[in-house]
């Protein structure tokens, strides 16, 4: 029995070619923008900016998550179980959970930026100029994290996976 499953089991071999580690300084940084954010907005427009600031997070969240879904079913129609929703910083949004071709990750974030500034460009008419700002805000302090993982893989093979762990993203060759 040991010798049938050995011959039928499938095995992957992924070699490591680059790990991107977030420096903890960068994050706890990072985690401190939208307080400063939201201090100059309030001294700056009024302090009914809060409001608006706290509708922008879950409004940008969707608006990403729609996105990203609408793109992986154009592209991709196994995206379930691979993709979930976390809470981890700097991750808060839709990610992948397991190994995501490069491309995939690539298209989907490319196009949540470009629709997402779309979406809130189409609404400036109709929109106060501190829920517009929040907006803006909060979709380019989502989407930073993704950015900065594809700026450090731009010199890599372009069909790789990438794998998101707790503390690093991993870049592998299949």
């Amino acid at each position: 029995m040991p010798a049938d499953s050995e011959s039928n089991a499938t095995f992957y071999h992924y070699r490591l070619l680059k790990k991107i580690v977030l420096p903890k300084p960068l994050i706890h940084s990072f985690m401190t923008l939208p307080f400063i954010w939201l201090a100059a907005e309030m001294i700056f427009i009024s302090w009914t900016s809060i409001f608006f600031f706290l509708l922008a997070i879950p409004l940008v969240l969707w608006i990403h998550f729609v996105i990203a879904r609408s793109v992986l079913i154009i592209i991709n129609h196994s995206h379930r179980k691979r993709w979930r929703f976390t809470r981890k910083i700097p991750w808060i949004g839709y990610l992948p959970d397991q190994f995501v071709s490069y491309g995939t990750f690539r298209w989907v974030h490319i196009h949540a930026a470009w629709i997402g500034i779309c979406i809130i460009a189409v609404i400036v008419p109709w929109s106060p100029v501190s829920f517009i700002i929040s907006l803006i805000l909060w979709h380019l302090w989502f989407l930073t994290p993704r950015f900065i993982i594809l700026a450090g893989l731009r010199k890599q093979p372009k069909n790789g996976m990438i794998k998101f762990n707790e503390q690093d993203t991993s870049y592998y060759m299949p």
